[in-house]
């Protein structure tokens, strides 16, 4: 699963980075190395101008945690900051958004937590805390990791329809089973992907959803690399630079 992220690429080389043609300065994000569910990310994506002609692509400023365009209220954000690879195409959440509405989200790298149960206490009487221990999953090649994405609109109906507050433009990120690398730390990571897939899981107008499940595949192995870092980045209030840098290297040695 993904469940925090560091993002602190800036909007100009995203928009260099990722082909980007039109952004607004306006939406702009502020570097974090702590990003966590409900808040906004910056996110490139590809809409069809309302007169019509070819996608044009975007970066937009997006919350963190899918709201269906059917819910009730927008509430239900927590819960859907991550989408199954192999449920996304049938799931009533996300199912509209997969068939057109696919993004990317530029990121650092994201975290994810190992547990390692905790030893039998004094005289066997059952077992300590278990032990929770961070990783900072990145690319080796230190490139922004680009994760796939899926951006959805809910209207908030106290509003005309007419009003920018009565929108809220909200994202999920899809996951996949890990690769050997990270497997022992998650069952599940993020599904990124590589420049040469950026087009077709960008364009709207493919939207057939058994076209787009071939997408759905992470690049081989061998690009990422998991560095255990402090447990300060477990608190939303600790925010720099130094939570992605590796704090122990000899028990990452010891792990792979």
């Amino acid at each position: 699963m993904c469940g925090r992220f560091a993002a602190s690429t800036s909007p100009e080389d995203i928009v260099e980075l990722f082909d980007v043609a039109q952004w607004d300065p306006e939406e702009a994000v502020a570097p974090s190395w702590n990003v966590a569910p409900t808040q906004p990310v910056l996110a490139v994506l590809e809409r069809i101008p309302r007169g019509g002609g070819p996608a044009v692509r975007q970066l937009r400023r997006l919350r963190w945690g899918l709201v269906p365009a059917w819910s009730r209220t927008p509430e239900t954000a927590v819960k859907m900051i991550n989408a199954r690879a192999d449920t996304v195409h049938e799931k009533p959440a996300y199912r509209q958004a997969f068939a057109s509405r696919r993004c990317l989200l530029p990121v650092d790298g994201y975290y994810e937590w190992q547990t390692f149960e905790a030893p039998a206490t004094q005289h066997g009487a059952g077992r300590g805390k278990a032990r929770k221990v961070p990783y900072f999953v990145h690319r080796a090649d230190g490139a922004p990791l680009a994760l796939a994405g899926l951006y959805e609109f809910w209207r908030d109906r106290a509003h005309p329809a007419d009003h920018p507050a009565g929108w809220l433009v909200t994202c999920s990120i899809v996951t996949t089973e890990a690769e050997p690398l990270l497997a022992p730390i998650h069952e599940r990571m993020p599904l990124f992907l590589q420049p040469e897939s950026f087009d077709d899981w960008l364009d709207p107008a493919l939207d057939d959803p058994e076209h787009a499940r071939t997408l759905l595949r992470a690049p081989a192995p061998g690009l990422l690399l998991a560095t255990e870092v402090s447990s300060a980045v477990g608190s939303i209030r600790n925010n720099h630079p130094g939570l992605t840098e590796r704090v122990t290297p000899e028990a990452e040695g010891a792990l792979f």
